[in-house]
């Protein structure tokens, strides 16, 4: 089934735009719209790749690592991160005030148009605090990550160049699903956590109740709890001081070697592969040698800076800093996610990187025409560019030729990739009861029955409280059983999939239905079946389109129109 599954996605090439479906490439008339590049659409207008800016007062010296801050915040989907990281880039004067754009670190064209944070972005922020009795000027670098469990892949690998994280959790819907995995990987990072009770002007908000869920779920001291609203600005001013107080500064050493990790990268058109990095020990200067301990490749620093919140040259990065570095690079494949970078000249011991990513859903993608094969593997490698949680693998199918086998961390995160906004389920803004227990349930089942659809099926069955993890078991004996999709007598062998015998009988009548709804009607009988080896076990049937023998008659021609049927009858009977 899950061969039939494919989310929807206009692909541009330099010829011909066509639409994927179904696993098929499949033409269709040109826009008005040019399009210059072969890549998908998305990554046309999803990041300010090409803004680079200069700030000659800005001194990344005059921040040592006691000086610097590095933050994310984390929460369940829709309890307000975004919003937050809008009001502390205005308390700062990161933007002004009234910009126009609300969440304005969504830069992704499906982030605005779904409403939801797809990517984790960072933005370098400056404020002026009394610490210590001291009046002191910080460097806070604040990372606002997704909230939808598809991309907790973001969360993690964001929590990497932090030392501490905002806990934001909505004041009327309490602790959710998300709030408490995100929770865990902050804890598991041994993070500091501040708990940000956020919509408290809402007429729902419970903040008490809140607080008692944060002290029996985390046992966080509800005393230290933020409250806030963020769409008001009503009790920002405690944010970054709790910030600045609370968490602890970056552990680098400046005087090290210069270790950096490789936190994200995309694609620009002008400066090649821009990599978003943390710097854990050490410099690193414009004009510089570094090398990738993944690779073993070496490349010359032809550009550095911070976001701030765009692209800000600085020609320098120091330790504990998190910005960006422009070294050359011209293949996406030689910025992975998770490596080390450092100094040609030097020796130094690679960083732990990041835990590989668990897949949940798998789709196949295959053009139509075997000579657009080199544009979809384009496409493929510039998206898996700017999010490294995709797999994928090249494969062959006698019917579709070559392809690819691709591998999401969710439904959403399928549809997301593929540019396809279908229907998503917004939060409805009604009260919702507060769940003051968990259950941790363990269970052996199929690979292949959670692989499919249980994931979707139990997020939608929980209404998204549910979160769900897996690890491979060993291997059981089984009845399992080929099912063969059979158009008009011939195998597809595209379509085969194993199945258990117990559901051959239902997976089987799904296909054949679902089969029939997608194949359009032809001057002659279609006949779709499916089968276990030479036993069918359900068929459908597409009827032949009849021919209007009576097209060429007109009203009145009522002798025309017999004799028009009983030459076809003659011609049937013949």
């Amino acid at each position: 089934m899950s061969s039939l599954y494919r989310a929807s996605k206009t692909i541009r090439s330099r010829r011909t735009p066509f639409n994927l479906f179904s696993g098929y490439y499949i033409p269709r008339k040109c826009d008005s719209t040019p399009y210059l590049n072969s890549y998908l659409c998305w990554t046309q207008c999803a990041f300010f790749g090409s803004h680079f800016r200069e700030d000659p007062s800005i001194d990344l010296s005059q921040y040592p690592p006691d000086k610097i801050r590095n933050f994310s915040i984390i929460a369940h989907v829709d309890h307000g991160k975004s919003t937050l990281a809008d009001r502390l880039l205005e308390l700062t004067g990161t933007i002004r005030k009234g910009h126009g754009q609300p969440q304005y670190l969504d830069k992704l064209q499906v982030e605005r148009e779904r409403g939801i944070t797809v990517k984790a972005q960072t933005a370098t922020m400056f404020h002026q605090h009394n610490f210590l009795g001291t009046d002191t000027k910080f460097l806070l670098n604040l990372i606002d990550t997704p909230g939808h469990v598809d991309f907790n892949y973001e969360v993690s690998r964001s929590l990497a160049a932090c030392q501490g994280v905002l806990l934001v959790v909505d004041a009327a819907q309490g602790v959710q699903a998300q709030t408490v995995a995100n929770f865990y990987l902050a804890f598991e990072a041994n993070l500091t956590i501040i708990p940000v009770i956020n919509k408290i002007d809402q007429p729902t908000a419970d903040p008490d109740l809140v607080k008692e869920q944060l002290k029996s779920i985390f046992d966080l001291d509800p005393n230290e709890a933020l409250l806030t609203s963020a769409k008001t600005g009503q009790g920002l001013e405690q944010v970054l001081p709790a910030v600045i107080e609370r968490i602890p500064p970056p552990p680098g050493d400046s005087s090290s070697p210069l270790r950096m990790l490789l936190l994200d990268s995309y694609y620009d058109e002008y400066k090649g592969v821009i990599c978003h990095v943390a710097v854990v020990d050490g410099a690193m200067r414009k004009g510089e040698k570094i090398s990738s301990a993944a690779t073993g490749q070496s490349y010359e620093v032809l550009d550095v800076g911070i976001m701030h919140p765009e692209l800000t040259q600085t020609g320098v990065l120091l330790t504990g800093q998190v910005g960006y570095v422009v070294s050359g690079m011209r293949s996406t494949k030689e910025a992975r996610v998770g490596d080390t970078l450092y100094h040609t000249r030097s020796t130094v011991k690679p960083l732990p990187g990041f835990k590989p990513v668990k897949h949940m859903v798998f789709a196949g993608l295959y053009p139509a025409d075997g000579s657009d094969f080199e544009a979809l593997s384009h496409a493929i490698e510039r998206l898996t560019c700017n999010d490294a949680s995709v797999s994928v693998t090249k494969e062959s199918s006698t019917a579709l030729g070559l392809g690819f086998r691709c591998g999401f961390l969710g439904l959403l995160h399928m549809d997301v990739f593929h540019q396809r906004l279908e229907q998503f389920i917004p939060f409805s803004g009604l009260a919702e009861t507060m769940i003051q227990s968990k259950a941790l349930m363990k269970y052996r089942l199929p690979l292949r029955e959670i692989v499919v659809d249980f994931y979707n099926e139990l997020k939608s069955i929980t209404s998204g409280y549910a979160s769900f993890d897996y690890e491979e078991a060993d291997y059981q004996a089984s009845d399992l059983v080929k099912l063969d999709i059979l158009l008009n007598g011939q195998p597809v062998d595209a379509m085969a999939t194993i199945v258990h015998r117990l559901k051959a009988q239902r997976v089987g009548r799904e296909l054949v239905e679902k089969l029939k709804k997608f194949i359009d009607r032809q001057m002659f009988e279609i006949t779709i079946q499916a089968a276990i080896g030479s036993k069918v076990i359900a068929r459908e049937t597409i009827s032949a389109m009849r021919k209007n023998v009576l097209a060429k008659c007109y009203g009145g021609m009522l002798l025309g129109r017999g004799n028009c049927w009983k030459s076809k009858k003659k011609e049937r009977s013949a």
